[in-house]
């Protein structure tokens, strides 16, 4: 199939160097040129404008963006509708909020334009291992795509899940999940680090924990690597970033009044992660010394 593929960043350049291995045509723009040719240099055809990848396009046209959730992905569906025809199809591939794909749904259906919004999971190891794709949108317009589904996934690794927005819905209740996974490993690997005198091996750890336990998983593989460069991880900032889907599950499930607990204090772990100092640990130590006299740390 030929496509247009807007977006070509770590993930969104790895699958469309994987569409070309499959077989694929890929007409590819991003908003600087040196980052086009770095996908034309891999086999594709460069775009200069959305227009001019547009053009390049036989209709029925399919476009698949991979551009951050938000102002980003309204502005590039908003632009590429307006210059696309009936029939044409766009693929939000990125991680959109669900009621933003629902919307977008609606405005596309109007113009007579087709539009799938797919939850994607893979990381920068999707080129080499395939993406799990969870599809939302209308069964005629998955069908029409489902040959570049079948590249980008493993066996069994794509799905429609349900009408528009439930693609992204699916996706932002797996990140939600995604984060109570880490923040259990990263406790547990913190309290194995903190026993001293056993001088524990991490990197082993992880390995042997993957040789059949209840625990094992691909977490704990990237856990051996991880463990493998930097045995104490010395090196890195324990600050940890979210990118907004954990915030939305928490907040779909006090909407749908199901306690979500490990959630959502695994999403509160990563804002004190980001705290040089936690000024409610201030608060905390400062009330104990006033009312017990329990002694307080003070700054040099």
């Amino acid at each position: 199939m030929k496509l247009g593929f807007i977006g070509l960043g770590k993930m969104g350049m790895n699958m469309v160097e994987r569409l070309m291995t499959g077989g694929h045509e890929v007409v590819a723009y991003a908003r600087t040129e040196s980052t086009v040719m770095k996908a034309v240099e891999k086999g594709a055809v460069g775009a200069d404008s959305l227009k001019n990848m547009v053009g390049i396009l036989e209709k029925p046209r399919i476009i698949w963006s991979m551009v951050p959730a938000g102002q980003a992905t309204d502005d590039t569906i908003n632009t590429v509708s307006g210059l696309l025809d009936k029939g044409d199809i766009i693929i939000d591939g990125g991680n959109s909020l669900y009621r933003d794909s629902i919307r977008h749904a609606e405005m596309l259906r109007e113009k007579g334009i087709g539009f799938l919004d797919v939850g994607t999971s893979g990381g920068i190891w999707g080129l080499q291992l395939g993406y799990c794709m969870m599809v939302g949108g209308e069964k005629g317009v998955f069908s029409h795509v489902e040959p570049l589904l079948k590249t980008f996934a493993p066996e069994n690794g794509y799905a429609h899940v349900g009408p528009s927005g439930a693609g992204h819905y699916v996706k932002m209740v797996h990140n939600g999940i995604e984060y109570a996974m880490l923040q259990a490993y990263a406790e547990g690997f913190e309290i194995l680090n903190a026993k001293k005198e056993f001088d524990l091996d991490l990197r082993k750890i992880s390995n042997l924990w993957n040789q059949g336990s209840v625990v094992r998983s691909w977490l704990l593989e990237l856990a051996e690597s991880a463990f493998a460069k930097d045995a104490h991880l010395e090196s890195i900032r324990g600050y940890v970033e979210d990118s907004g889907e954990g915030r939305w599950t928490v907040a779909e499930a006090i909407d749908q009044d199901v306690p979500a607990p490990v959630i959502t204090l695994s999403l509160l772990e990563r804002f004190r992660s980001r705290q040089d100092e936690s000024f409610g640990a201030k608060v905390i130590a400062a009330l104990r010394n006033e009312f017990g006299g329990h002694a307080v740390k003070t700054k040099e």
